[in-house]
């Protein structure tokens, strides 16, 4: 180097370079100045947050970001799967987890900066009702599931759209505008609906409508959905029931008879409610009602044939052409007068002849009979000879009454047994001690009234009135064997022989002990008193043993009847013993005596 060099050299500060230690060598001022330099180009970074990154590096399994902090982040390349073209320099967001884990690493995660950025995304479209796309990923039970900002949101299926979706399965796959309805942040639940979409799009239109509707017009809509009471109308925004009343002129027992879901039909608007937006339509008013049509030639005393279509407590009625029917009473269906059930008689889809009884064309009515269709079995010329009274019959016990019961002899043809022409020797009470319904019973005619058809039978009459062999077998004074059957407060049933009944006045079974006899007890009795008419016979169990001390009951006689009359009527009500009579004290002892 020359001397001329040297000079143009600046001058060493040796002093400066004496000194030791990185950086050391600057003024105050310079120091201030260089770390403000380099604060300015670091950020402010804060975990847990969302924040911006620069692609600085990529390798196949990591990839470097620069958020502007001290030191640069890694994220594994596994989270850019849906960043094919990933390059250097693309802006990403990511999650500060931690800005320096244990080797000093900036900790970065693309894939919790998705989740948090989609959920405040999620909840600006539900603050702002915002109309958002989302993707149709799969069917669940009750509706679909959605990916929105890659959260998977449920569409339940009520809010598809504004008619029943029935198959879900056409909707997977495909984009669907949506808007956010519900947000759960407890269970990461997010509902959506399509068919707030739809409904805002529809009002406009069914406000249009409502405004021209009125009773009578006639509208074209789409069968949207179909129950047991009728099928629910599309009306373009608007839905108006059409009751299954209303459907068809002719009887059916569900809409879909005649109608199928998405069907295009006509309907008619037969009533409207504008507070309730009820509108009621009709289908079967838009044609002719078949009584207009029913021919001419069908008169009173017409036979008709029809199906039946229904069936009730009181009848059938039978459809004799769509929308034209007639009522079949129960009692038109058979001579017989114990039909109490038509479905005994009649059932639902059964073809049959009837003849017309009354028609009314202006009240659309028609009574109809089938018993009518054969011969009325009181009218026919051998009944007189057949039911001759004291001819001998079998019948079928239909019904029991409180005097009787009722006998059928063939259909059409009953009979009344009294209650007092069941049997000679037991007094029935009720039909029902006798015989029951559904029993076959023979009988013989009393009496025979064909012009108010009745028909008196007797089933005693089949035997010879036992009476008359009675009233010499039980006459007055005969001792006969028999059994307590019951007491009441006055009369006690005996059972005597031939299965026939007497009865005994209760101080009449005062025994020779003093006692008195009871039910279940067996002793000898004496005929007291016979009536044939009225088929009774009283017995006395006190006179067996009187008569054998008749000279002492005509000894004691005058004492009993010096008994005071204020006791005597309680002792013989209670039944009263001889020792409960001081009169009668000295009987007793000889009675005693003897036994």
């Amino acid at each position: 180097m020359s001397k001329t060099q040297q000079r143009e050299l600046p001058a060493f500060d040796w002093d400066r370079a004496d000194n030791k230690g990185f950086g050391s060598g600057y003024s105050v001022e310079e120091h201030d100045r260089m770390l403000e330099l380099y604060d300015n180009t670091l950020s402010e970074v804060k975990e847990k947050e969302v924040v911006m990154g620069t692609v600085v590096g990529i390798t196949d399994r990591e990839v470097l970001l620069n958020i502007g902090f001290k030191s640069d982040g890694l994220v594994p390349a596994s989270e850019f799967r849906d960043m094919p073209d990933l390059k250097m320099g693309d802006e990403i967001e990511v999650y500060v987890e931690n800005q320096e884990d244990p080797n000093g690493q900036l900790v970065l995660s693309r894939k919790k900066a998705k989740v948090i950025t989609a959920w405040q995304k999620i909840q600006r479209a539900l603050d702002e009702d915002l109309v958002i796309d989302g993707f149709v990923k799969r069917r669940t039970k009750g509706g679909l599931i959605v990916d929105i900002f890659s959260i998977e949101a449920f569409l339940p299926g009520s809010q598809i759209d504004v008619k029943p979706i029935r198959d879900f399965d056409v909707f997977v796959g495909k984009k669907m505008e949506v808007k956010v309805v519900k947000i759960n942040y407890a269970n990461d639940n997010v509902v959506v609906s399509h068919k707030v979409l739809i409904e805002k799009d529809l009002e406009a239109q069914r406000a249009q409508i409502l405004n021209n509707l009125e009773k009578g017009q006639v509208l074209e809509g789409v069968i949207k959905n179909m129950t047991n009471f009728g099928v629910f109308i599309d009306l373009g925004g608007v839905d108006g029931l059409l009751h299954i009343t209303d459907i068809s002129w002719g009887r059916i027992s569900h809409p879909s008879e005649v109608l199928h879901l998405d069907q295009k039909v006509n309907v008619v608007v037969l009533d409207f409610d504008e507070d309730k937006k009820r509108i009621s339509l009709g289908m079967k008013q838009l044609q002719a009602h078949p009584w207009d049509a029913l021919a001419e030639e069908i008169q009173v005393g017409s036979k008709v044939k029809g199906k039946i279509v229904n069936v009730a407590d009181y009848g059938a009625f039978l459809e004799i052409q769509p929308g034209v029917e007639g009522l079949i009473h129960v009692s038109e269906m058979s001579w017989s007068q114990h039909l109490r059930n038509p479905q005994e008689f009649l059932k639902v889809n059964d073809e049959v002849e009837a003849q017309v009884l009354t028609l009314d064309r202006n009240d659309r009515k028609m009574s109809l009979g089938i018993k009518q269709l054969t011969e009325d079995p009181w009218t026919r010329p051998e009944l007189r000879a057949k039911y001759a009274v004291g001819t001998k019959h079998k019948g079928l016990v239909r019904n029991l009454t409180n005097f009787g019961l009722f006998l059928e002899l063939e259909e059409g043809i009953d009979g009344l047994v009294h209650v007092s022409d069941l049997s000679w020797t037991k007094k029935v009470k009720h039909p029902s001690d006798f015989i029951k319904v559904g029993d076959d019973l023979e009988v013989v005619v009393l009496e025979l009234d064909v012009d108010n058809r009745r028909l008196a039978l007797g089933h005693k009459q089949l035997e010879e009135n036992p009476w008359d062999t009675f009233e010499t077998v039980f006459a007055v004074g005969t001792i006969h064997r028999c059994t307590i059957l019951s007491k009441n407060d006055k009369m006690a049933t005996l059972e005597l022989p031939y299965g026939i009944e007497g009865f005994s006045s209760l101080k009449n079974l005062g025994k020779e002990d003093g006692t008195f006899a009871e039910v279940g007890e067996t002793l000898d009795f004496k005929v007291t008193e016979f009536s044939k008419d009225e088929k009774r016979i009283m017995l006395s169990h006190t006179k067996t043993w009187q008569e054998k001390n008749e000279p002492v009951k005509e000894q004691k006689a005058p004492k009993v009847a010096s008994v005071k009359p204020a006791s005597a009527p309680a002792q013989a009500e209670r039944g009263a013993t001889l020792g409960d009579i001081d009169s009668l004290a000295a009987l007793k002892e000889q009675l005693e005596g003897r036994n």
